[in-house]
């Protein structure tokens, strides 16, 4: 079960995104409450899905080299087409929510299978809704759960990490 408690990081590129999983982990943060997606650049049109809760994808897409090193650190991945956003790589605990979303078990109030997985653990609507723009925009989200103190400490130490968007979400 994912910790309703979340801090959700947006950053323009791959290699921030990556710099700051390293920073988070070098400061002791458990990887197994980390998830990160964006887009994975696959160069198929047609609906595609690969995903796994208890082992590591092997590489995909042109950003293969980044999305291999953070499977490396993060448990549980997936390779999802989902309708209006496009092909997009989940690592972490989100992967099982996402799931969830595409079975179903969460689409609520028209949300899509993201914005349903990210709405399950806590985020409120307005922000799924920011949140599904800038994966649409090709932005990489890195979010950590877990207590309150775990997710306001993740705050302060991704505050340094160029983040262009940086919240807590308490449930």
């Amino acid at each position: 079960m994912i910790d309703k408690n979340s801090c959700v990081a947006v950053y323009d590129s791959h290699e921030v995104a990556e710099k700051a999983v390293k920073e988070l982990q070098k400061n002791g943060f458990d990887m197994e409450k980390l998830s990160i997606l964006g887009k994975g650049y696959h160069s198929e049109e047609h609906p595609i899905g690969y995903y796994n809760t208890g082992d590591r994808m092997k590489l995909w897409g042109k950003l293969g080299a980044f999305w291999g090193g953070i499977w490396g650190l993060l448990l549980g991945s997936a390779f999802f087409w989902i309708p209006g956003i496009g092909p997009l790589m989940v690592g972490g605990p989100l992967v099982a929510s996402i799931v969830g979303g595409l079975e179903g078990a969460m689409l609520t109030g028209g949300l899509s299978a993201l914005g349903g997985a990210l709405f399950s653990i806590g985020i409120p609507k307005d922000s799924v809704v920011k949140y599904e723009t800038a994966v649409k925009a090709d932005k990489f989200l890195l979010i950590v759960h877990g207590s309150k103190d775990e997710v306001e400490r993740a705050k302060e130490i991704l505050s340094v990490t160029n983040a262009s968007d940086l919240a807590t979400h308490l449930g």
